[in-house]
């Protein structure tokens, strides 16, 4: 059974680079055709999805957040990594990482408060 853990700062300071690792297990993340997935949910709003890093390496981000958002990979760990920068209390959200096919496995999610 694949599962995904979120790490990362609950609090990050305005202007600042949000980063947050996603560390797999039960599974490889350079499966065939297996997409592994930022989203995140700020308080009271909806699902946002941020972007996505393939089974190849390759990324594709949202248009609305793709200036400030890139996503890497650590396939020695099993690992994928969001950094957000320049980071506003409006970027304040529960991240969740997903992956599999169809986004069938999600982590817990892990709260990012953007204060000062």
């Amino acid at each position: 059974q694949v599962q995904l853990q979120e790490s990362g700062p609950g609090l990050v300071k305005p202007s600042q680079t949000l980063s947050l690792t996603c560390t797999v297990s039960g599974g490889s993340i350079t499966t065939n055709y297996y997409y592994w997935t930022w989203i995140r949910q700020p308080p009271g709003k909806g699902l946002e999805w941020m972007g996505v890093i393939n089974y190849s390496g390759v990324t594709n981000y949202s248009p609305s957040l793709k200036s400030r958002t890139s996503i890497s990979r650590d396939t020695s760990k099993n690992q994928f990594t969001l950094q957000l920068s320049s980071v506003t209390p409006e970027d304040t959200a529960v991240y969740y990482c997903v992956g599999g096919i169809g986004r069938r496995y999600w982590g817990q999610g892990t709260q990012v408060t953007v204060s000062s």
